[in-house]
């Protein structure tokens, strides 16, 4: 295979970040040599989550073995995601804003049209649903487990917690039609085609607050590897709090 260089478009503070993160694990578990130090499996992590590097690439461009490359991206992954926030501790920070936006996406996956709990109508493919909570200024707060794609963003709304936690909180909460009826807590646009004109600027303001959110959405859809993931679908939760949490380390 021919090696080339390339680039990450990530700041130094990340990588930092993460190896550090891997150096405490490995004193943790008292490893004393690997074929890469803590620095350059934090790089390879980060080929991988950010560009979507294969397996086969990255033991190639590192000189290591594939199976080498799974463990490396798998204990790094493990070890991000015992750090994401949890839903408590996002409403803690929720709760110095003026509000939070709400908003649903879908996580493409290599998946079979046999795997119906997996594909989404709305969409038209198979991918898995992850809910995303913002601030006013759609920086990320918080990002749910994932859920197969055939689940409704109200339904997964609620079965994550969010609806009771944003009520529990007072917080007020802007996010689109999917989630009409979760409460007054949640504020959604008027459906129907022939609205009155109050009910239509209503529904223009309410746009250009939650497009903010949008932002987040396209912040996740950074990360290459999320745009086709090509994993286990148990692994694609922790697969999305790494994410999170190397987002976090770079704003």
């Amino acid at each position: 295979m021919l090696v080339y260089p390339s680039s990450i478009d990530l700041s130094s503070r990340t990588l930092r970040h993460l190896t550090e993160q891997l150096t405490i694990r490995q004193q943790e578990i008292g490893t004393r040599w690997r074929r890469l130090p803590a620095g350059r499996q934090a790089l390879l992590v980060l080929a991988h989550l950010r560009c979507g590097d294969t397996y086969a690439q990255l033991a190639s461009g590192f000189g290591i073995g594939v199976a080498t490359v799974y463990r490396y991206i798998r204990e790094a992954i493990e070890v991000l995601a015992a750090l994401a926030p949890t839903l408590a501790k996002a409403m803690e920070t929720a709760q110095t804003k003026a509000f939070v936006i709400l908003d649903g996406t879908l996580l493409p996956i290599d998946r079979i049209a046999a795997d119906a709990p997996y594909y989404s109508g709305k969409h038209k493919r198979h991918g898995m649903n992850v809910q995303v909570l913002t601030d006013p200024f759609g920086r990320l707060l918080w990002a749910s487990p994932a859920l197969p794609g055939s689940t409704h963003d109200l339904t997964a709304a609620r079965s994550h917690g969010i609806v009771d936690a944003l009520a529990a909180a007072g917080l007020k909460c802007w996010a689109d039609k999917a989630y009409q009826g979760a409460g007054r807590h949640i504020r959604v646009p008027f459906r129907g085609r022939r609205l009155k004109r109050w009910k239509r600027r209503h529904n223009s303001s309410h746009a250009k607050i939650r497009c903010v959110g949008e932002q987040a959405m396209a912040t996740l859809k950074g990360w290459r590897l999320l745009r086709k993931l090509r994993c286990s679908t148990n692994r694609i939760t922790d697969v999305v709090k790494a994410v999170l949490v190397l987002h976090h380390a770079s704003t």
